[in-house]
């Protein structure tokens, strides 16, 4: 299955579902991630391209779990169709919860942290309490605490024994001015009678088939349906833009050394740069 963002309405409410399989997959064998940290992973991955998704072109959204939980820090950054992430520690392992993967009890109490990226003004920052540390609920929490936007998240994540990442998506609900209360009120009690997301992806419901599930009994209007990625912004070239911006004793420092590394948490990709590339830096400075 490929990767898809479906974006509709629902009569004055915003609808968007997407599936992730493959792009969760490459992230969290980039970082070599335990069963835990897939889970925890590919949630917020998730819940940072369904808002991204409610954001204009050019604009970036970037999520942060910060608990006391194993897990350390839990981040994804989304802009369109593309996102990335990383947690501080890929190799957590908590017992079962229930049966279930416990990534509550690997975030723990704490924060989240929002952060939009607008062109041409200062960054806006948002925060709030997590709800459970378990990615959806804290991000619904977050939206209605700071945002004064009733909403409903629901994200998904399958790992086998293996710790391969077997199907992965969510979706999201969102009140707009103007929306009925008995709308809200119908799929409130559809959401209420919708097996859990993991569920539905495995069984292979695609993200306009979630979204016909959840409106049903309403007319609904997809708008359009978009491949989504795992893509990271970094490469050698603006990492040398970086370094080119300290200063001139930094770069005397670095250029000691016969070889320079840097490393992108994002990505888990280390680039390494000759001393020859750093004196030229140096030079041009």
């Amino acid at each position: 299955m490929q990767d898809i963002l479906t974006k509709a309405t629902i009569e004055g409410v915003r609808i968007y579902a997407l599936t992730t399989t493959n792009l969760v997959r490459e992230a969290c064998k980039k970082h070599n991630c335990s069963h835990l940290a897939s889970a925890a992973l590919g949630r917020a991955m998730n819940g940072a391209l369904l808002l991204a998704a409610t954001m204009k072109e050019n604009e970036r959204i970037s999520i942060r779990f910060k608990g006391d939980g194993p897990i350390g820090e839990v981040v994804a950054d989304a802009e369109g169709n593309k996102v990335r992430g990383y947690v501080e520690n890929p190799d957590v392992f908590l017992p079962l919860k229930n049966g279930k993967l416990d990534v509550g009890g690997a975030v723990g109490a704490g924060n989240i942290i929002v952060t939009r990226y607008l062109p041409h003004v200062e960054p806006f920052t948002g925060y709030c309490e997590l709800d459970d540390g378990e990615i959806a609920s804290d991000i619904t929490k977050y939206l209605y605490i700071s945002e004064q936007t009733p909403s409903s998240v629901a994200l998904g994540v399958l790992v086998d024994r293996e710790g391969e990442v077997t199907a992965s998506g969510g979706y999201f609900i969102q009140a707009m001015p103007g929306c009925k209360e008995e709308v809200l009120a119908k799929l409130e009690d559809n959401v209420n009678m919708t097996p859990y997301v993991t569920q539905l992806l495995e069984l292979g419901y695609s993200g306009e088939q979630i979204i016909k599930l959840l409106a049903r009994g309403l007319e609904y209007d997809i708008k359009e349906s978009i491949p989504v990625e795992f893509q990271c912004r970094c490469s050698r070239e603006r990492i040398l833009q970086a370094m080119a911006a300290l200063d001139k004793k930094a770069l005397e420092e670095i250029s000691q050394d016969e070889n320079t590394e840097a490393h992108c948490q994002f990505c888990n990709t280390t680039y390494s740069f000759t001393k020859e590339e750093i004196q030229k830096l140096l030079n041009d400075k």
